[in-house]
């Protein structure tokens, strides 16, 4: 079971794209195999520092494995899978 965190800041269209890639991409090579939980920055700043934020859109693979942190919009399909592991 892949658990994936989205963080993203607010309603900006890089975060909009972000979470449509990802939505698009898990989807697609791992239905039925993830949980996705989007954190929204601007709400919750204390979440950021917690996981050591790096940059925004930022995808979070805290399992299977090791912890992969992923920054930007997510549209490069081949370097978020190679990071999934699944590539």
């Amino acid at each position: 079971m892949y658990e994936l965190y989205l963080f993203i800041a607010g309603d900006s269209p890089k975060s909009r794209q972000a979470l449509a890639n990802i939505q698009r991409l898990t989807e697609h090579h791992l239905a039925g195999r993830y949980t996705l939980t989007v954190v929204d920055i601007q709400q919750h700043p204390e979440r950021a520092q917690e996981e050591g934020l790096i940059g925004v859109p930022m995808l979070l693979k805290k399992s299977p494995g090791l912890v992969r942190r992923l920054v930007g919009d997510l549209s490069d399909q081949e370097r978020v899978l190679k990071a999934l592991g699944l590539a």
